[in-house]
């Protein structure tokens, strides 16, 4: 059975940066689009970036263009996150999902794989 794990998280001060790796085990994710979402305390689950399952394209919530850069290594069943000028707004839980689809999708219900999710703490 495949599993989601995302490492990478942790605690840094506003404008610094950190890359979130997600990696399928037990299987691949080399056909899927992927997504990264986030859940602050208190608040909905939120679409992040999402990536189409060659890397060809890519999709951002406007509150990360510009500063949040999504990767796959498909040789490595490794999905990235790189997160700059981070802000303590960005402060979550960050999630990585496999999609159902091959496109790109902002919509949580198109993606039926989760992690467990990796905490991102941004001090101001």
């Amino acid at each position: 059975q495949v599993q989601l794990v995302e490492s990478g998280g942790g605690l840094v001060q506003a404008g610094g940066s950190l890359r979130l790796s997600c990696t399928a085990f037990g299987g691949t994710f080399r056909s899927a689009a992927m997504g990264w979402f986030r859940q602050a305390p208190g608040k909905e689950r939120q679409f992040v970036a999402t990536i189409t399952w060659n890397g060809g394209n890519t999709y951002y919530a406007d509150s990360v263009k510009g500063r949040f850069i999504i990767s796959r290594d498909n040789a490595k069943n490794t999905a990235y996150l790189q997160m700059n000028s981070l802000k303590p707004e960005d402060t979550a839980v960050y999630f990585c999902a496999r999609s159902t689809l091959t496109i790109v999708t902002t919509y949580a219900f198109h993606y039926d794989l989760w992690g467990q999710g990796t905490q991102v703490t941004v001090s101001s």
